[in-house]
């Protein structure tokens, strides 16, 4: 699949902005807070339907004015299409021109795989990083993953108010009955989707890792650690958790604990890794993610590179390239990158987009 056209309407600094994108390569260009991230997040917000960057809706809007509004034109390998978001007092969202119910309706329309500086921290970072790796992985592939997701964090919180009640008000204790039931099931059908996509990792990540290091082979693996083994058990420990979980105000255990640890000849690369390895493993993680997405959609998706080819030497570049040929790709940065394949560049200086090739 491709991007063909990016509409923006007052958003951030774009006043008016439209950008035809080619089918292979896109780079964008400029000094730094001239709007280039705009651009990546802009596409991120039609395909995942918020912001990696704010959290407030009334940040996307340009200064002084009230509305804001983004249009993407789309290409698959079965049809054409179009997702448009306007942005007020809240986020809706358009498909073809439809208007849609809620934000999870645009999932899957647009495939991205995203690649940022930032990523180091799905190592380096803690467990809340890799699962948001994960959760932003999965959703985009897997709608009713988000359903299931959003079903068990709204009943752990809710579960969570009721400790405090326990804990502070002398709450009836066998109460909390029936959020350990609907606990476990939401637990259940979250774990399965994560473990399954972790497999999946797990059967790609040494040959690509191989691919791309540039020394010895190096013994790569990922492991998933989870508290949940089967709903039964994982009921049982809710149950026999009651009291610590009240004294403590809170869930101590759940699937909202989930980590992944990567291994680097069974040491654990967070831990004792180098900063080439830290790199390195986070490359492999997101060339993984990459084949994923194409085996489940089978098409290739979008690649966004946010001022993510300066992190790479020479070398790495070059193979980097190699493992991407034939996604689209759009990236940033803040000089221009000489890439000897077909490639469109456009220069950006104070939210205007000047076409340079």
């Amino acid at each position: 699949m491709y991007i063909k056209n990016i509409s923006l309407k007052n958003y951030r600094n774009y006043e008016n902005q439209e950008i035809s994108l080619n089918k292979k390569i896109n780079i964008i260009y400029g000094n730094n807070a001239q709007g280039k991230t705009n651009i990546i997040e802009s596409i991120i917000l039609c395909s995942l339907g918020k912001s990696f960057r704010s959290k407030k809706d009334k940040d996307l809007i340009r200064f002084n004015e009230n509305f804001s509004e983004v249009s993407i034109d789309y290409a698959k390998s079965d049809r054409d299409g179009n997702i448009t978001v306007d942005i007020n007092d809240k986020k809706t969202f358009f498909v073809n021109g439809v208007k849609q119910k809620k934000t999870s309706d645009i999932l899957g329309k647009i495939n991205i795989v995203t690649f940022t500086p930032d990523d180091i921290d799905i190592i380096k970072g803690g467990p809340e990083e890799r699962r948001k790796f994960l959760d932003m992985m999965i959703s985009s592939l897997k709608p009713n993953y988000v359903h299931n997701l959003l079903n068990y964090k709204n009943v752990l919180d809710q579960r969570n108010n009721y400790l405090r009640k326990i804990k502070y008000e002398k709450a009836d204790e066998s109460l909390l009955e029936v959020y350990d039931e609907q606990l476990s099931d939401y637990a259940e059908k979250v774990y399965e989707y994560r473990k399954y996509f972790i497999d999946k990792i797990d059967n790609k990540i040494e040959n690509i890792h191989n691919l791309i290091i540039d020394k010895e082979k190096e013994k790569i693996k990922i492991k998933y650690n989870s508290q949940f083994i089967n709903k039964e058990d994982y009921y049982k420990k809710l149950v026999l958790n009651r009291k610590i979980d009240a004294e403590k105000g809170f869930t101590s255990i759940g699937i909202h604990r989930d980590d992944f640890v990567i291994y680097i000849n069974n040491k654990s690369v967070g831990v004792y890794g180098s900063q080439g390895q830290k790199r390195t493993s986070v490359l492999t993680l997101k060339l993984c993610e990459l084949e994923i997405v194409k085996e489940e959609i089978e098409d290739t998706p979008v690649l966004l590179l946010d001022d993510f080819m300066s992190e790479l030497d020479d070398k790495r570049r070059e193979r980097f390239l190699e493992n991407i040929e034939g996604n689209q790709v759009i990236l940033t940065g803040t000089n221009k990158i000489d890439i000897k394949n077909d490639s469109s560049i456009f220069y950006i200086e104070n939210g205007i987009i000047k076409v340079e090739k």
